[in-house]
């Protein structure tokens, strides 16, 4: 792997920024998005921050330029957010948006990525997709179904770039501590997961530097779960 520029969305917080620490303490560059550059609370020497909508398609156009200079070899597609609301209760904008930022942000970003990556022929796509997306969850058919598909996206993709030495997978979260989740993660749900724990930002992380490694150059096209044993098929 000679090319360790790595892009991440969503950065600014969470398991995104969890992943962009843990990744500038290996040695990586980072270019790291949020909505808002004035989000990002942390800085590095090997740190570029810069401001992104992935729902918003003139943006991410925009933005091209600013992939095209730094020409990562390494996606990772972390952005995402929730509308969530009972089905009866959910409106066509909370279904709109949150797949339109959910998936087809990462439909969007991806294709920036991916050229720059054929060139090389060596690439890694990662997308953090969601428990939620392989079990469901009530409240939830909008985020869920985004995730379920950012999954099949996965798979599809594996099998086109494959033969250019690029792999693609996705990592679904179980419940994850973070500020998101905080004042959630009850005994209730805790006596739900085998292993009694919720996860850490470091469980994902260290999943996250094994995929960007050469150590994981046989393995594409996998949804990877990383939720403490909650749901087994």
């Amino acid at each position: 792997m000679e090319n360790k520029k790595v892009l991440i969305t969503g950065a600014n917080r969470g398991i995104g920024k969890g992943i962009a620490q843990s990744l500038l303490s290996s040695g990586f560059q980072i270019l790291a998005t949020s909505r808002k550059i004035e989000n990002f609370d942390f800085n590095h020497e090997n740190l570029t921050k810069a401001s992104l909508d992935i729902g918003d398609t003139n943006a991410v156009a925009e933005f091209q330029k600013v992939v095209e200079e730094f020409n990562p070899s390494i996606l990772i597609n972390n952005a995402g957010i929730t509308k969530d609301n009972l089905f009866l209760r959910m409106t066509e904008d909370d279904w709109n948006e949150v797949i339109n930022t959910n998936l087809t942000g990462v439909f969007r970003v991806t294709k920036l990525v991916a050229k720059g990556m054929l060139k090389q022929r060596w690439g890694r796509v990662i997308n953090i997709s969601s428990i939620a997306g392989i079990m469901g969850n009530p409240g939830q058919t909008n985020y869920s179904a985004s995730k379920a598909a950012v999954d099949a996206f996965t798979r599809s993709l594996a099998k086109e770039l494959g033969s250019r030495n690029i792999t693609v997978n996705s990592i679904a979260p179980g419940f994850i501590e973070t500020d998101m989740t905080e004042g959630i993660l009850d005994k209730s749900i805790i006596d739900k997961i085998p292993l009694k724990r919720a996860g850490t930002v470091e469980d994902i992380t260290s999943l996250v530097n094994f995929l960007c490694s050469d150590e994981s150059n046989y393995i594409t096209g996998q949804t990877l779960v990383v939720d403490g044993g909650l749901f087994m098929k």
